[in-house]
């Protein structure tokens, strides 16, 4: 009697397990539903950004030439200025007089060649006749060779006289924007030695930038860094623009990749017809790097795995499976995938949060146009 009452307790535990079974099966919840949408393709071009700083494509320090008293200041401060412009006018008093006496020393000098090829004409005869000694004759021409060296230097000192006084007009060597004057009228300036003021030519305007050794070597092996090769297009926007805006070229590379940096030294030249684009100014530029056909996923697709960026695919059975990817830039809001996806993987671009890998999940197919196809 108590072991059949045994055998009835034991069955008891065992027939709850057989209700229970069914219950717990109903009650597990199903996948969570996430939208999926294959990566699209286009054919584009890919850029490379870098930090530029805008730098003027000339710099003079203009500096007088003679040494004088500044007569007068003839541009405003900032003033824009062409090749040949008058900037600064020194005193030329002193220069006119040194240009005269000059004047009167060669005159000097013509009147004794003259006399002294006189003294030759006079002294031939004489010589043919035996009446003077062949020494005179000779002594008369070394005196006629020195009357012409004489000459010479005095005209060499006249053209010198001149060349002091024309520098007394201190003119523009090139166009562009002058700086303030550093010395107003009535000081005194030194030769070589006085700053006068700056002139920087902004247009056209260089933009330097560090070039990475990977991205040089990019560049040479696509021909674009050889000497005689073809301009490599580059845009430019500065730090408050959105689009780059500023189109120039690509017209200098150093010659060596600094060996401690592991960069080589490049420069764009753009047009800045306005004179907007300020040297010292900051800017971001960008540098085609290639051409093709490319994969792009929205960027709100892209996940966080520690150190690298994974994309949630879901497999044909519905299982979740992160790829890690390599990202290139951005384009009308899609992020460009270098390497990792194929063209035919599901990407979820929806319901990330509810995606685990390894997990099941449902997925619905975001259409081209938009809409969503059944769940499955």
């Amino acid at each position: 009697m108590a072991h059949s009452f045994r055998k009835t307790l034991l069955a008891f535990p065992l027939l709850g397990l057989a209700f229970a079974t069914p219950t717990l099966a109903q009650q597990a919840p199903a996948p969570p539903t996430v939208t999926v949408e294959q990566p699209q393709r286009r054919s584009l071009t890919e850029w490379e950004d870098h930090i530029a700083r805008l730098e003027p494509s000339a710099r003079v320090e203009l500096r007088p030439r003679v040494s004088g008293l500044i007569e007068q200041v003839h541009f405003r401060d900032g003033q824009v200025v062409r090749a040949g412009d008058l900037l600064f006018t020194i005193d030329k008093r002193p220069f006119e007089i040194a240009v005269q006496s000059a004047e009167a020393a060669r005159d000097g000098a013509r009147a004794r060649l003259e006399l002294a090829r006189q003294d030759i004409r006079r002294t031939e005869p004489l010589v043919a006749g035996r009446i003077a000694p062949q020494a005179q004759l000779d002594a008369r021409r070394a005196a006629e060779r020195g009357a012409e060296a004489e000459l010479a230097d005095a005209e060499a000192r006249l053209r010198q006289a001149q060349l002091e006084l024309s520098w007394t007009s201190v003119r523009a060597p090139q166009g562009g924007r002058a700086s303030d004057r550093r010395v107003d009228a009535g000081n005194l300036v030194q030769a070589s030695q006085t700053p006068l003021t700056t002139i920087l030519t902004l247009d056209p305007i260089y933009a330097s930038f560090d070039m990475s050794e990977s991205d040089y070597l990019r560049l040479a092996r696509t021909g674009g860094a050889r000497p005689g090769a073809a301009p490599r297009e580059v845009r430019l926007r500065l730090a408050d623009e959105a689009e780059f805006s500023h189109g120039g070229q690509l017209d200098f590379l150093d010659t060596e990749l600094r060996p401690r940096s592991g960069t080589i030294r490049a420069r764009a030249l753009l047009q800045n017809p306005d004179m907007f684009l300020t040297p010292g100014a900051f800017a971001r530029l960008r540098l085609p790097a290639g051409q093709g056909e490319r994969l792009l996923v929205p960027d709100a697709a892209i996940a966080a795995d520690q150190a690298t960026r994974v994309v949630m695919t879901v497999a044909a059975d519905g299982t979740v499976v992160a790829k890690p990817v390599e990202l290139g830039p951005l384009v009308d809001g899609l992020r460009v995938i270098q390497a990792g996806l194929t063209p035919a993987d599901r990407v979820i671009t929806a319901g990330l949060h509810l995606a685990r890998p390894g997990s099941r999940v449902t997925a619905e197919v975001k259409s081209a146009d938009g809409r969503l196809a059944a769940a499955r």
